[in-house]
């Protein structure tokens, strides 16, 4: 689950740099930039569930 949260970081960050570097226009752009912090969002988001204590009876 871990290095599932890295990739999707990875990714997130590599669509927002090549969002920035091949589109000229700011609409598109900005929709790019908008959806690799989205992803990025997701990552960090599933980084810090996988952290996270396990809920439930503790032994």
């Amino acid at each position: 689950m871990k290095i599932a949260a890295l990739f999707l970081l990875l990714a997130g960050w590599l669509l927002v740099l090549a969002a920035v570097v091949l589109l000229r226009t700011p609409a598109p752009q900005a929709a790019f930039v908008l959806a690799g912090l989205g992803v990025e969002a997701l990552g960090v988001g599933l980084l810090f569930r996988s952290h996270a204590a396990p809920h439930g009876r503790h032994e």
